[in-house]
């Protein structure tokens, strides 16, 4: 009743903005940036002025460039101070925005409505309406409710961009439920051609991406002790490692990594810059992932989250250990 609830105040907001500005996290994934551009172009039809943005890079990553044919998106540089609507799109934090995080507050300053619509269960509901479902499989699902409420009707891109953050972010419908399958059918009976999508998604990589791998997963290590004695293997993507790969390349890494039966928990470390990384966890289904992340200041779901650390390598890996000595079961 309450997701009920604030569904219908945010389609109400939306409904009456004339001017709203929609933002992705950092680095922004399938189902950040393709939710912002599906929920962006369903305002737009109503006959809002929007635009679409991300805090960094600077440019939309190679792999998602499709979800916006028609130009939504425009550069952190060109977005105004506040915004009459200010929607934040699968960030769990203020933070999230990087750059861009500033916006919240002058919106909200200047008296306008900061929108949070997000399924982190780390969310720290840092607007003035939200619209937050953990249970929801990713933020896509919760966008398309808010434009069924927006009573728009979906065309092949709208679905197009839904349908590529519900499947990235259940891993490939591997943590689908029924429910997720429905929505699925609904996508792709508007026309979404899912084989097409996959490839231009996950699906396609440079001959160099298999050099990385062989690096890079050449250094993996197996820690049967750790995380409580269910099992961590880990590794660490440095810089040097993705010279002339597209960043997009090492998404790919942790998701090798996981599938080692013999850990419950998989880490890889990815160099930003020297001494500062990121950090993405996997686990299996028994271990809490997004409770370790979030004793280094990062968050996200149970089974997949991630951090952003300073140090090197052995420091970062020393803190993981620790955060997850006495694991939060599911």
């Amino acid at each position: 009743m309450a997701l009920e609830h604030d569904l219908t105040a945010a389609a109400e907001l939306l409904r009456t903005a004339r001017e709203v500005t929609l933002l992705a996290h950092v680095n922004p994934d399938a189902d950040a940036l393709g939710s912002a551009v599906a929920l962006g172009t369903a305002l737009r039809r109503r006959g809002a002025t929007v635009r679409v943005s991300f805090g960094a890079p600077e440019e939309i990553p190679e792999t998602l460039r499709g979800l916006d044919p028609d130009g939504l998106v425009v550069p952190a540089r060109d977005v105004p101070p506040t915004a009459e609507v200010l929607v934040a799109l699968d960030c769990g934090s203020q933070g999230r925005l990087g750059r861009l995080a500033d916006r919240v507050g002058a919106t909200t300053a200047a008296g306008g409505a900061v929108l949070v619509v997000d399924h982190h269960a780390s969310n720290t509901r840092f607007g003035t309406h939200h619209v937050v479902d953990d249970r929801a499989e990713a933020t896509a699902v919760l966008v398309l409710q808010l434009i069924d409420a927006l009573d728009v009707p979906l065309d092949e891109h709208i679905a197009r961009c839904l349908y590529a953050g519900l499947m990235t972010d259940t891993s490939m419908f591997r943590r689908a439920t029924p429910a997720t399958h429905q929505v699925a059918a609904r996508l792709l009976a508007a026309g979404v051609d899912a084989e097409a999508l996959a490839k231009e998604l996950v699906d396609s990589h440079p001959f160099a991406w298999l050099r990385m791998l062989s690096a890079v997963l050449g250094r993996a290590v197996l820690e049967p002790d750790a995380a409580g004695g269910f099992g961590l293997v880990h590794t660490v993507v440095y810089q040097s490692d993705l010279e002339g790969l597209r960043v997009e390349e090492v998404e790919s890494v942790v998701d090798i990594l996981r599938t080692t039966v013999e850990a419950e928990v998989a880490l890889v470390l990815k160099e930003v810059l020297p001494s500062r990384w990121t950090g993405s966890l996997r686990a299996v289904g028994k271990v809490d992932v997004s409770a370790a992340a979030a004793r280094l200041g990062g968050g996200g779901h149970r089974l997949a989250a991630g951090f952003t650390a300073e140090g090197w390598a052995g420091e970062v890996l020393a803190s993981l250990r620790a955060a997850l000595d006495e694991p939060v079961l599911i």
